[in-house]
């Protein structure tokens, strides 16, 4: 077995001491977020988003589009249960409920 440091025995040990090393970090990181510790930068300093007001003030018009929108969604979701009613419904009940509607409207 001649060879220097790194003889072909040690390239297991160093491969399994790489993998603990990249574990360990995964879980730390993991565990950091789960109990809502900052993450931190490669020079060790915590990580925070921007709180400034043209940011504050960007979630706030984001959030009222994402009301807006969800209503219009719940509308035509609505629109489109009438419309699969009316395509599946057979003929005569469909007629019928018209003659109903137009001898209400009278």
């Amino acid at each position: 077995m001649e060879g220097g440091f790194f003889s072909e025995a040690m390239v297991p040990v160093l491969a399994l001491v790489g993998s603990l090393g990249v574990i360990g970090w995964v879980i730390t990181t993991w565990l950091r977020v789960k109990h809502g510790y900052p993450l931190e930068s490669s020079w060790g300093k915590a990580v925070y988003p921007k709180r400034d007001d043209e940011t504050i003030e960007r979630v706030k018009l984001l959030s009222q589009e994402n009301a807006q929108l969800r209503a219009e969604l719940g509308s035509v979701k609505d629109r489109l249960a009438n419309v699969e009613r009316i395509v599946t419904d057979g003929s005569l009940r469909l007629s019928d409920e018209i003659d109903a509607l137009k001898r209400i409207s009278n």
